[in-house]
């Protein structure tokens, strides 16, 4: 399934609109767990991060990330009373030039902010940003008020309205809970890559994901060496997720 926004890409780029803990959850009759998938401690020694290459990407790709994240978490299989009321941990942006007229494809999800707006406005501390740089939300703690989503200026959490069912295991979900993104850190805790980052592989470099903080890493040598954009730099949220490309 794919989901499409059209934007003006400088004002896409420029004014876009808007604890490491291990926690359980109890949803239909299954023990869920979430922000701790190992027993190995987070520290702030790490900072993971992805690199997205839209010149290597093309809308099929995306689209198949979007599938991926929805395949891994279970998301986007509800029955809504609105379209506005679908989920969207993920979504395929098209960014248009202004002067050239061109239309770049990219990816876009929680951008796992250093300093994420999310957290600040949280009233319950639901929303947490982990020592190694990924946001989540613990479900217990929240209470649905969606200040989070205000927040957010990409607009990258969504509010489940609907009765959920055949929940994965790995990813707790809840009715009258923000949810978005957690740059899979079931699977990033066992030292694997992000669903949506697996699902493009085959595409070398198309996006990277690793620690920000390793010199010796795909993702901070790839940095260092081509131009990359932050979606709202103007912010200075300095978010873990990062373009090349647009």
């Amino acid at each position: 399934m794919m989901m499409s926004k059209k934007f003006n890409r400088r004002d896409f780029i420029k004014a876009s609109t808007a604890t490491t803990a291990s926690v359980t959850a109890v949803a239909s009759g299954i023990t869920l767990t979430t922000f701790a998938a190992s027993e190995t401690p987070v520290t702030n020694e790490k900072r993971w991060g992805m690199l997205v290459d839209t010149n290597k990407l093309s809308e099929n790709d995306i689209d198949n990330m979007v599938s991926a994240c929805q395949q891994e978490h279970g998301w986007g299989g509800e029955i809504h009373s609105t379209n506005e009321q679908k989920p969207a941990w993920i979504k395929n942006i098209k960014v248009q030039d202004k002067a050239t007229k061109k239309i770049t494809n990219l990816p876009l999800m929680c951008q796992h902010c250093e300093q994420p707006p999310c957290v600040d406005v949280c009233p319950t501390n639901a929303s947490v940003r982990r020592a190694d740089g990924i946001v989540l939300v613990d479900k217990h703690l929240c209470i649905g008020c969606r200040y989070c989503m205000m927040a957010c200026p990409y607009d990258a959490r969504s509010f489940v309205h609907e009765n959920l069912t055949e929940q994965k295991e790995h990813s707790p979900r809840g009715k009258g809970t923000v949810e978005s993104c957690t740059m899979c850190v079931h699977k990033v805790d066992k030292g694997e890559q992000p669903a949506c980052v697996a699902s493009v592989s085959a595409k070398s470099d198309a996006v990277i994901f690793g620690d920000l903080y390793d010199s010796s890493s795909n993702i901070n040598q790839t940095l260092k060496q081509v131009q990359s954009t932050q979606i709202r730099a103007d912010m200075n949220l300095n978010t873990g997720v990062r373009y090349s490309g647009i």
